[in-house]
């Protein structure tokens, strides 16, 4: 079938919104008609070259949600008509990882996904009979995707596509860095550096959890305003005191949860030294430049502060994400406030220039 999608040609240009072919789904695949895509600031990182792992041409796009259209053979958990969100972690169930619940990494397509190719090496996306790679598995900035069963979370339809999509990556991201990753203990100090589409998750994540004090940190004043609606008990402009801060807070101690949500190195070296001597975690969330290194002091290490990664905050998509979509309608999360802009998939650009400017927190593709 022929469909308009938002291809990257070459790194650090704009996308370009063009008519390509899409292959039925295969064994195992199911194509979904995208209803919205939320613009994430990991396709920016893609886009500008700066992803180690990044290749051209491919479709960008990830944070999705739409409606199953057409399912492969032996595809049994997801039919035409349902609901789903698009996962670039997916959950097979099955492989050693899905197994474990220290982990959310599914083994079972990571290799071809990586490499931009779903299961069986190949893609369903071409232009011309020249093959177009898959971005993340998922392929969202187009009007329909083709994607395993396996990377397909289904959610009630009661759910809003256009906000369900956030729960995608971002919002996801967030609430799992702080409810699955650090497991953020009731009456507990945390601090949260950045207040963007994750760092706004992971405040209201920690409130969820009970958590008695919560700190957003961040260079926007209007963004310090949205942290104080998902819980924040306090807000601070960014600077360099800010470890100070945090020390005069806890009475030197530091506090007991830190999470880093901006992808500075140097962000994340201040998660650590706030952190709590004795017990503090500090969580990173951000994804740092091609080539960058935290540089951390060993002594924080060995005085008890420990430092942990969360990839989509640890969330097993296919389980998790029905979940949290469940406690956005029970009032839980206010998503709605994370909806800055509607765009068109031929303004997809102009998301990402929103995204540099701070002006907001997501830009969501409406397809409809």
């Amino acid at each position: 079938m022929k469909i308009r999608a938002a291809v990257l040609e070459a790194f650090d240009a704009p996308l370009e919104v063009q008519e390509v072919d899409l292959a039925g789904p295969k064994a195992g695949e199911a194509l979904v008609r995208l209803v919205a895509c939320g613009v994430c600031h990991t396709d920016l990182y893609t886009a500008s070259g700066a992803d180690p792992s990044g290749y051209v041409p491919t479709v960008l796009g990830h944070e999705g949600a739409g409606v199953v259209e057409r399912v492969g053979e032996g595809v049994t958990s997801v039919e035409p008509g349902d609901h789903v969100v698009t996962l670039f972690s997916p959950q097979c169930r099955d492989c050693e990882h899905c197994l474990d619940p220290r982990t959310n990494l599914c083994l079972a397509i990571r290799e071809q996904q990586n490499r931009g190719y779903l299961t069986d090496g190949t893609t369903r996306l071409s232009r011309e009979g020249e093959p177009i790679r898959h971005y993340m598995g998922t392929s969202t900035f187009a009007e329909y995707t083709v994607m395993p069963e396996i990377a397909l979370a289904k959610i009630t339809p009661d759910a809003p596509l256009d906000r369900a999509c956030l729960f995608a990556c971002g919002l996801s991201t967030g609430l799992g860095a702080a409810m699955n990753t650090a497991q953020v203990a009731s009456g507990s100090t945390c601090v949260v550096f950045g207040a963007g589409m994750v760092g706004l998750g992971a405040v209201a994540g920690c409130r969820l959890q009970g958590a008695d004090r919560i700190v957003c940190v961040d260079l926007s004043p209007e963004r310090l305003d949205l942290a104080r609606g998902q819980g924040a008990t306090d807000t601070w402009a960014a600077g360099p005191d800010t470890v100070q801060q945090i020390l005069d807070l806890t009475r030197g101690f530091g506090a007991d949860y830190t999470f880093e949500a901006t992808g500075s190195v140097e962000v994340m070296r201040q998660a650590v030294e706030s952190a709590r001597m004795g017990w503090g975690l500090a969580t990173v969330c951000g994804v740092a430049g091609k080539g960058e290194t935290m540089d951390i002091v060993p002594r924080f290490l060995i005085t008890g502060r420990r430092i942990a990664g969360s990839s989509f905050g640890g969330v097993k998509g296919r389980d998790q994400v029905p979940q949290f979509v469940d406690r956005y309608l029970a009032g839980d999360v206010d998503v709605d406030a994370f909806v800055s802009h509607k765009l068109t998939l031929d303004d997809v650009n102009r998301g990402f220039e929103l995204m540099e400017a701070q002006d907001g927190i997501r830009s969501v593709i409406d397809f409809a």
